[in-house]
């Protein structure tokens, strides 16, 4: 797994790379001089840690004189060592920095400072083995470019739930679904002190035509729901099944969704309102 220096002009999305590659199960350093690149590298090996970034650009311009011999050292100890640099237009770094109306480092007027730390940067463009033009590129392009360029897989996981609303529906989830309208195994008094876990209550929640029929819409959306936030960059999602008590069909349906949308990361994190123990259920399930 390839050792990662990330450097490029400021304004052309350093912050967004080291993000991704810290999604991507990097331990990030961001502004290391580059003397101190092989210390980290012999720390990150001491704690097995495989992936590492850091980043180094003209903040630490004070130190740059020792990048070459730096370079060289651990060029010779790391063979996937890899070097990242980032740029864009100066048009586009001045509007990014108008957007967020922070000090460039150099700290003069902006296009002379972008002219100046291009030229502070040479030696780093010139050892980069990637270069990005990031001018005509989202936050998100961004992320997905460099996942490619350095074949990194981003972990992504749907994370589902079910609740009861009679309990309230829970604060933290991305996207809430309602399933009081399929059958309700609590009027069975054999299934009323079961959960939607066991085979006959699913049975009972998907009993008919109408019910699967349903539930295929809210499989479909699920995906489609999920699939476009893991398009964006994002590592997780999360969906809450819920249904009166958060017993039968919410379980049924969050432990059936982990199954079919498998392919998404799909794992249970929390049957909510399951209740402890044996006893029976409230009203509702």
């Amino acid at each position: 797994m390839p050792f990662v220096i990330v450097s490029g002009l400021s304004g052309s999305g350093k912050s967004t790379v080291l993000r991704t590659l810290e999604d991507a199960g990097f331990f990030t350093t961001d502004n290391l001089p580059p003397e101190l690149w092989g210390a980290m590298h012999d720390l990150a090996q001491a704690r097995g840690l495989e992936r590492v970034a850091v980043s180094t650009d003209a903040r630490t311009r004070d130190f740059l004189g020792a990048l070459e011999d730096s370079y060289v050292r651990l060029s010779r100890r790391r063979e996937d060592l890899r070097v990242l640099f980032l740029e864009a237009d100066s048009e586009v770094l001045l509007r990014r920095y108008n957007l967020t109306r922070r000090e460039h480092p150099l700290g003069e007027t902006l296009l002379v400072d972008f002219v100046r730390e291009r030229e502070l940067l040479a030696p780093l463009r010139a050892l980069a083995d990637i270069v990005i033009d990031t001018t005509n590129l989202s936050a998100a392009d961004l992320s997905q470019k460099v996942l490619q360029t350095l074949r990194l897989e981003q972990d992504f996981h749907l994370r589902l739930l079910s609740f009861g609303f009679k309990h309230a529906p829970p604060r933290d989830a991305d996207l809430v679904i309602d399933v009081r309208s399929l059958p309700n195994p609590y009027y069975d008094p054999a299934l009323r002190p079961r959960t939607g876990l066991e085979a006959d209550v699913a049975r009972y929640v998907f009993q008919d035509g109408a019910s699967e029929r349903f539930y295929g819409e809210v499989r479909d959306f699920v995906r489609s729901a999920a699939g476009r936030a893991r398009d964006s960059g994002r590592r997780g999602y999360t969906v809450a099944i819920g249904c009166t008590g958060g017993q039968h069909r919410s379980v049924a349906v969050a432990a059936r969704l982990a199954q079919d949308l498998a392919d998404l990361g799909a794992q249970i994190t929390d049957h909510r309102d399951i209740p402890p123990g044996d006893g029976p259920l409230e009203a509702g399930g």
